[in-house]
């Protein structure tokens, strides 16, 4: 039986390995349909991870963790995981091909994604200039003009943050209302950097071999098109959680979720739910950067290690 089953290979998902393993775990088992890494493989530069003093791209720098986080004997499983059940103290991970393994513990690491907006030119310019982080991004746009796309509250947030670096924000939003909270609106509303172009859609992102240089967009009220010449688009139009494998044959999820599907966690990393632990995009509240769901990863392990030694 598997002492610790991890779900997602991502920054999370390696980090608790590494520590599960290093922490004296004999049988820990991380579950990954393809090669591990996660979603920051995609990332075409990564800056702001401490202690990582070069600019690499996101393939570069998930390379060596792969290298580090199965030398103490973390064992890959390429396999899709498609449902985790517990029944009498034991977890059930049922797999793709239809088998089932048995485990003490799980680390749920699965990770998510931004949405996409399925604009013309966004698959051609996805990290060359379409970016879905002001934090990781902001940086290389300093004292220059972006784009941002949305209207929620990730969306104003983030074109506030992106207000302290860039020289102006063109902030998109296909209506005149906002789903963001009052008082975020009206932060971002009086802020000159700011400018509100609504109501309005993106009809087109526009580049070259370097990347983005513009957006075409359509102002849906008079339908006339305009042209804002940028490097930069942040999109924030949704995040898609992977807790699909947690929905239960009954409907329900197999531990407490919040509203947008999160999984909750305390600052342990422990679920509703014994011996089920969630770390990295997958929790609430999650920031979404490396160095966090690094973090997250860890304290899941320690976590898991601990309630092992007491079960």
């Amino acid at each position: 039986m598997i002492d610790v089953a991890i779900i997602g290979g991502g920054p999370a998902g390696l980090s608790a390995g590494l520590y599960a393993t290093r922490g004296g775990l004999k049988n820990v088992v991380l579950f990954e349909k393809g090669m591990p890494g996660g979603q920051i493989t995609g990332s075409s530069e990564i800056e702001n991870y401490p202690g990582v003093k070069e600019v690499v791209s996101g393939m570069d720098f998930m390379e060596p963790w792969q290298e580090q986080c199965f030398r103490f004997g973390l064992k890959h499983k390429m396999s899709e995981v498609k449902k985790i059940t517990k029944d009498n103290g034991i977890f059930g991970i049922h797999l793709a091909d239809g088998s089932v393994e048995q485990a003490k513990a799980v680390i749920f690491a699965a990770g998510g994604s931004p949405k996409r907006a399925n604009l013309k030119g966004e698959n051609e310019y996805w990290g060359k200039g379409i970016s879905t982080c002001a934090t990781c991004d902001g940086f290389f746009y300093k004292d220059q003009e972006v784009v941002v796309l949305g209207g929620g509250d990730t969306a104003l947030e983030e074109a506030i943050y992106l207000s302290r670096i860039c020289s102006k924000v063109h902030l998109i939003h296909r209506r005149n209302e906002f789903r963001a909270a009052p008082s975020t609106i009206t932060h971002a509303k009086n802020n000159e950097k700011i400018h509100f172009i609504t109501p309005a859609v993106i009809e087109e992102i526009l580049g070259d071999s370097s990347g983005v240089s513009g957006v075409r967009i359509r102002h849906t009220d008079s339908n006339e098109t305009e042209v804002i010449s940028v490097y930069g688009l942040f999109i924030f139009v949704g995040y898609d959680v992977n807790t699909a494998t947690l929905k239960q044959d009954d409907g329900s999820m197999l531990c407490e979720c919040d509203e947008w599907g999160s999984v909750k966690v305390d600052l342990s990393m422990k679920t509703s739910v014994e011996g089920l632990f969630a770390a990295g995009d997958v929790r609430t509240q999650a920031s979404k950067q490396v160095v966090c769901a690094a973090g997250d990863g860890a304290t899941a392990a320690l976590s898991a290690i601990a309630y092992l030694e007491h079960k």
